[in-house]
């Protein structure tokens, strides 16, 4: 159990977008206790708010996104990892584009901002959610199940008729410390035929061997190798911990992955949120004692309302 955290101080990023090829500049912004992580998109002279919630989840293709108010903002996870990984709980996530700067294709370099912005306690205990019984949501040969633990785990497997793949199985007991040094800089990989595929279709407008592991018929183009041997299914660990944040509050508990991706993911999160049966809330402050609510109730008032320009100082 611990105190909430936000950002010391603002700090801000440039880059494009992966999906559209913008440009968008992020900036991230320290933000009370119990707000939760905010999106700020701007529209002109004004901002939309939208909460890093799976209530604004929206149907996307490759990658996790949220909508409302008019506005949406695309590939969420990478900055969502980043933040669930280094225990920040409290955020504003100001943009001036749809779409999260794909960076390098990792959430490594989010966790440098943040960790030049500084992370400072808040004086109120962070709720989490305990898993009490387990939830599986399956879909064909895929599924993703999440059953009691002691402690926040991930186990994760993919497979891939690919040499450098193949079948590859991680397990990740989170701590910060363990985040930073073998989650956050797994990047995102695609096949050479489905990238092709993609720009066809103006999709993936963004990538380039700068962003994206690509993956021939029998290595990568990539000159500069694999940061990890096993990259890939790191990086899949990572993008779980980015949807899974999207419940709005740490979970407790033992997720089990395989050949999943973010559509299953997030669709645990709805089981889960329509479930309450089968988790508790833990540490929540006075207030919220006696609750036994979804957590949608006890995060945050700001979500989905529009706020004037530059509202926070």
């Amino acid at each position: 159990m611990r105190s909430q955290h936000t950002i010391a101080d603002t700090v801000s990023c440039s880059g494009v977008g992966l999906h559209t090829g913008q440009p968008v500049t992020l900036t991230l912004r320290p933000a009370p206790p119990d707000t939760g992580i905010v999106f700020l998109i701007s529209n002109g002279s004004s901002y939309t708010a939208l909460g890093a919630s799976v209530e604004n989840l929206t149907s996307t293709e490759l990658c996790t996104a949220i909508s409302g108010q008019g506005s949406e903002v695309k590939t969420i996870e990478h900055i969502l990892a980043a933040l669930a990984g280094l225990e920040v709980d409290n955020v504003y996530i100001e943009l001036d584009a749809g779409e999260v700067p794909v960076m390098d294709g990792s959430a490594g370099p989010f966790v440098q901002m943040v960790r030049a912005a500084g992370i400072i306690p808040q004086h109120r205990p962070q709720p989490f959610l305990k898993i009490t019984q387990p939830i599986e949501v399956v879909d064909g040969s895929k599924r993703i199940r999440i059953e009691p633990s002691a402690t926040p785990r991930i186990t994760y497997s993919i497979q891939y008729s690919h040499p450098l793949i193949q079948t590859q199985s991680y397990s990740y007991d989170h701590s910060v410390l363990a985040f930073e040094r073998d989650i956050a800089g797994a990047r995102t990989f695609g096949f050479l035929h489905e990238v092709e595929a993609l720009w066809s279709r103006g999709l993936a407008k963004g990538g380039s061997l700068d962003n994206t592991i690509v993956l021939t018929h029998d290595g990568i183009l990539n000159t500069s190798g694999l940061r990890y041997q096993d990259e890939f299914v790191r990086h899949k660990v990572l993008d779980l911990i980015g949807d899974i944040a999207l419940l709005g509050v740490p979970f407790i508990g033992h997720l089990i992955a395989e050949r999943s991706g973010h559509a299953l993911h997030t669709k645990l999160v709805e089981h889960i949120l329509r479930q309450p049966d089968k988790w508790v809330l833990l540490n929540l402050h006075e207030s919220d004692a006696s609750a036994s609510r979804p957590v949608a109730n006890v995060t945050r008032p700001a979500y989905g309302l529009a706020v004037h320009a530059s509202p926070i100082q």
